[in-house]
């Protein structure tokens, strides 16, 4: 008897629609990112001029980064022709079309890399910790749809 109904459950579960997932599929995202770990400078320092070019487009923020007095400038700079090279390297793989001109910076971050822990001598034979600290800069490039 119990065997009967097991059959029969397994017949309803049977029964039962399963939910569709619709996939929109566009075009190939034109998207490539770089990342450059363990820059010596403090994160605080270097979101300072990552917040002038985010959103921007390359050359702009090429030309920004190129003027710019900070140390961590270059830093950034460095990054963001890397994922131009990126780019242009990914679209000539998948033989496909970019125009470098059209790319933006669309997401651009400075997260807290490793902290280099020294000390200090004080004042009475003591010692002062010191926190040098370091930055994880990534850089992500679009190419702009709507020109």
């Amino acid at each position: 008897m119990p065997a009967a109904k097991k059959t029969v459950a397994k017949k309803t579960a049977a029964k039962r629609p399963t939910a569709k997932k619709t996939v929109v599929r566009r075009g190939p995202a034109t998207e490539a990112h770089a990342i450059m770990r363990g820059t010596r400078q403090s994160p605080y320092k270097m979101r300072l001029v990552i917040d002038q070019i985010r959103g921007k487009d390359v050359n702009e923020a090429i030309a920004l980064l190129t003027f710019s007095k900070k140390h961590a400038a270059k830093q950034i700079q460095k990054t963001l022709k890397s994922a131009v090279a990126n780019a242009e390297q990914a679209a000539r793989t998948a033989n496909e079309a970019l125009d470098v001109d059209a790319l933006y910076v669309k997401h651009a971050v400075i997260n807290e890399g490793p902290k280099l822990k020294r000390f200090m001598p004080a004042a009475q034979g003591r010692a002062t910790p010191i926190q040098k600290r370091t930055s994880h800069v990534e850089i992500v490039v679009a190419e702009r749809s709507g020109r």
